[in-house]
């Protein structure tokens, strides 16, 4: 069972009653304390005052037999049954003695000023005392007060503050709870335009930013660009799956186009041994797209490692040039290779960017052209350039280029073996490196540029 209850409503409200509690117990704490210091510095005074009295009268008496016979000098100042007076002499004889209760009578240290105690036995009892001298005989004077009423007005008073404690409290605890449903109405509002909006609708977008408590408009912000996001990815989803069955469903045709036309009619072993072949064709290129596909899922997960070690660029490029060197003899075209420094980087992903791009300038650069690969280190970063000299990109299709099965046009991606997915792959490995993927054309032809974070060794 949780403790703590699930409703921020409730949660304010204990919160409120807490501090409430908390407040009002430190001020009534306080004012108790207060009143009782108070109330006991005014019976000390006034214990004092009869104490400096009696003292005088003692000292303007003949005889302490003479203030004895007249009882009415001091036994006035007292007034109530809660005071008490002993006159006592140095052989503890109770000279005077106005006791209504019959206390015990205190043994009291001697003091030539007034000295103030409660009392050890008997019942609460405030006390102060004197010596005096008077006709040579030495007395203590003492005058007491009992504290039965000064408890009972405070117990009277305390309890007066608990039960104003505990009814704030109450209150508090009922303002909290309105004031936690009332505060929380918008965040309700939210929550309900929040739940409205499905697959459906992800094009709607959180309004009423304007009437919003402050603390609300950046989560409404927060959700908007969060939908606007899931907006983007459903309908680059839906354009992948789009793109995806019409890039199947062209090998899967040819396979089951040549199937059926050479199961027409009986044919020759040979021309079966060339369907096969040309079936193999169709798989092969049917395995490289799912491959890829599968690659580009993985890389996205937010858990991919990757393991960096000192790759030599002068060494990678060479070996990649030698990878393709039959291909570039086929087509005509020639690499130059001006690259040097050591790359911190995931080998085997850095020489698959590199491959696609070769293979990209290969099949998109003029012939008798040269593909140049090129690695600059600057200040933060290092970059691996791959340019041929083809035809222009248009402008309008750059900012797509790294996108999945993008097409500028039938014309460009013909004989092509990535399936659409070459520079997809590109982009993806160097997401993974925290780097970026670039591309400039024009007039003297396509460059494309990968930025890795600076991890050099000039």
């Amino acid at each position: 069972m949780k403790l703590w209850p699930g409703s921020i409503s409730m949660r304010l409200a204990w919160l409120f009653a807490l501090a409430s509690v908390l407040v009002s117990g430190a001020i009534g704490t306080y004012l108790y304390q207060s009143l009782e210091r108070e109330i006991a510095s005014r019976d000390d005074t006034a214990l004092i005052g009869r104490v400096d009295r009696m003292r005088a009268l003692v000292d303007d008496s003949a005889s302490v037999e003479a203030l004895r016979s007249k009882p009415n000098l001091y036994g006035n100042m007292l007034g109530n049954r809660d005071s008490v007076l002993w006159m006592i002499d140095a052989q503890g004889k109770r000279i005077i003695e106005i006791n209504p209760d019959q206390l015990p009578l205190p043994s009291l240290r001697a003091s030539k000023r007034i000295d103030l105690a409660d009392a050890a036995e008997g019942k609460p009892t405030r006390l102060a005392w004197v010596d005096v001298e008077q006709g040579g005989r030495h007395f203590q004077l003492v005058a007491g007060k009992m504290l039965a009423e000064r408890n009972l007005i405070l117990a009277s008073y305390r309890n007066t503050l608990l039960i104003a404690l505990a009814v704030g409290a109450i209150l508090s605890f009922a303002l909290g709870w309105l004031i936690g449903e009332r505060s929380l109405r918008p965040v309700r509002q939210l929550a309900d335009r929040a739940a409205a909006i499905d697959v459906r609708s992800l094009h709607v977008r959180l309004d009423g930013a304007d009437t919003q408590p402050r603390e609300l408009r950046a989560l409404s912000a927060a959700l908007n660009q969060m939908l606007q996001r899931l907006a983007g990815g459903f309908a680059q989803l839906s354009r992948f799956s789009e793109d995806l069955a019409h890039e199947m469903r062209t090998p899967l045709g040819n396979l089951m186009g040549h199937t059926q036309q050479t199961l027409g009619k009986a044919r020759s072993i040979q021309e079966y041994e060339d369907l096969l072949a040309s079936n193999q064709e169709e798989y092969e290129r049917l395995a490289r797209m799912i491959d890829s596909m599968l690659f580009l899922a993985r890389s996205e997960h937010t858990d991919a490692v990757i393991e960096r070690e000192a790759i030599d660029l002068a060494e990678l490029a060479g070996q990649l040039v030698d990878y393709f060197e039959g291909m570039a003899e086929e087509r005509g075209v020639a690499f130059a290779v001006h690259a040097s420094g050591i790359l911190h980087a995931d080998r085997v992903l850095v020489r698959r960017a590199m491959a696609n791009l070769m293979a990209n300038a290969l099949q998109h650069g003029p012939q008798n052209s040269t593909v140049t690969v090129s690695a600059e280190a600057q200040a933060e970063s290092v970059a691996i350039m791959v340019h041929n000299t083809g035809v222009a990109i248009d402008e309008k299709h750059l900012p797509h280029l790294f996108e999945r099965f993008y097409r500028c046009d039938s014309a460009r991606t013909k004989g092509t073996d990535s399936g659409g997915l070459g520079l997809a792959i590109v982009r993806s490995i160097m997401d993974l490196h925290g780097g970026s993927a670039g591309v400039v054309s024009g007039q003297g032809g396509t460059c494309f540029t990968l930025r890795f974070p600076r991890r050099v060794i000039p």
